[in-house]
């Protein structure tokens, strides 16, 4: 009898440590919340009351990609509070480098990290980050970019930084219309 309780006890244990974050939660609580898969979200900023549950929704590390500015004063001191990983890597359109890319994916590889959630604002710099880990996997740019859009990546600005992050060069652009006025007659000398 000790024994199968043992064992009970061991296998609940264990279904509750693979459970992992949520499919989905409150867009009030955390907008624009995306599962990438069972070990990684993708995220807006939190509310201050979802920020305190991180550890209950199965999360081990969060990862913020605002700046210092940004955001609640107070996050890392929230999310450390409940024994969870904070790691801050400030990222913006301008800033946006390999280094940072490199950052999140030490982050994303280490087997102790996982769950982890990744926010920023929108969810816009989370999806241009994705977009360059996956590049970096071996995805095609497209591809890359398709799972930048689908983490949340969708502004002009932040995928041309992708594209530089990656040494790739913008798309071609269109030249300029030209203007529809009838050209001038001729002036005879």
């Amino acid at each position: 009898m000790r024994i199968s309780l043992l064992a009970l006890a061991v296998a609940l244990g264990a279904s509750t440590a693979s459970a992992g974050p949520p499919e989905s939660v409150d867009p009030v609580a955390i907008p624009a919340y995306r599962l990438l898969h069972p070990g990684l979200a993708a995220a807006g900023q939190p509310t201050p009351a979802a920020l305190e549950g991180l550890r209950e929704m199965g999360f081990r590390t969060v990862v913020n990609l605002r700046a210092e500015k940004e955001g609640p004063a107070n996050e890392r001191a929230v999310v450390e509070a409940q024994g969870l990983r904070y790691v801050s890597i400030p990222v913006t359109t301008d800033t946006f480098s390999l280094a940072d890319v490199e950052a999140l994916e030490k982050v994303l590889n280490d087997p102790q990290a996982a769950p982890v959630l990744v926010h920023c604002a929108s969810s816009n710099r989370v999806g241009a980050a994705w977009a360059a880990v996956q590049a970096r996997r071996g995805k095609s740019l497209e591809e890359a970019e398709a799972a930048g859009r689908e983490a949340g990546l969708h502004s002009p600005p932040m995928a041309a930084a992708v594209r530089r992050v990656l040494g790739v060069p913008a798309p071609a652009t269109a030249p300029p219309a030209l203007a529809t006025a009838p050209p001038a007659a001729p002036v005879n000398p």
